[in-house]
């Protein structure tokens, strides 16, 4: 099998799911596919929408004591939670983040997905995970934390495209050698001069910033003048093509 990686899943995380999944859903024209009760064990309520062939997931804590409920309060609510890869080979990448001292904070198998994901300490800025789903190499095959039919739900009337992602830190370089070592990606750099790690279908674009979060999501829409307008209409304040929620940027290119 050849080798692959792609950027499967965003995972943001909010005090309170509802508000954030309507306001998602509304502003940028997304559907629900799935709400997943796993997460329950983990104290959590979940939901995800697909954004063409990527899923964005909102969780939200309902019960003291959770990673999430801490990640909020440590980071004040502000930045994204987990970038999920998919791959062919999960646990190999796995020893291999091992090696460079960054532990494995779970081990998710529930055939045919298995998961490894990453301590975010030592990840940095959010947790990384790795999936595979077996006999699903293919971007619209079945992805089972994203529901049976998934698919169904892509909507692209609105927003064709989840782009990019950007990462904050004091020091953008060191984070992108740091997450291009885990990943497998040699970084590279934006026309800006930013560094870069570029996947098939998605850039992860690191910036100067205060803290190590991951600060911003990028999306390709149809109209942006009409999705900050919604955005407006829903009470987020907008600043040139960019809005706050759910704890990221969302930015807009048309």
């Amino acid at each position: 099998m050849a080798a692959y990686m792609r950027l499967r899943q965003i995972c943001l995380v909010a005090p309170q799911l509802g508000p954030v999944i309507s306001d998602i859903a509304e502003i940028m024209g997304l559907a629900v596919c799935y709400r997943d009760g796993n997460v329950a064990k983990y104290g959590l309520e979940n939901a995800l929408l697909p954004v063409d062939t990527i899923l964005l997931e909102v969780v939200a804590p309902f019960r003291d004591g959770t990673a999430a409920g801490r990640f909020i309060e440590k980071t004040g609510g502000r930045g994204g939670y987990m970038a999920i890869f998919c791959c062919n080979d999960p646990d190999e990448r796995g020893r291999n983040a091992n090696a460079l001292g960054v532990r494995t904070a779970s081990v998710i198998d529930h055939p045919p997905y298995h998961g490894v994901q990453l301590h975010p300490r030592d990840c940095r800025a959010a947790f990384i995970e790795f999936n595979h789903t077996k006999g699903s190499d293919d971007i619209l095959g079945r992805y089972p934390p994203a529901g049976p039919d998934w698919q169904k739900f892509i909507r692209k009337e609105t927003t064709q495209a989840l782009t990019g992602v950007e990462m904050q830190s004091p020091d953008p370089e060191g984070l992108a050698e740091h997450w291009g070592r885990i990943i497998g990606l040699a970084p590279g750099n934006t026309g800006d001069g930013a560094a870069e790690l570029k996947l098939p279908n998605a850039s992860f674009r690191f910036v100067k910033g205060p803290n190590e979060i991951m600060s911003a999501l990028e999306f390709r829409v149809t109209d942006a003048a009409h999705v900050l307008h919604v955005a407006r209409e829903k009470g987020h304040a907008v600043a040139g093509s960019e809005f706050l929620l759910g704890g990221v940027t969302f930015r807009l290119a048309s």
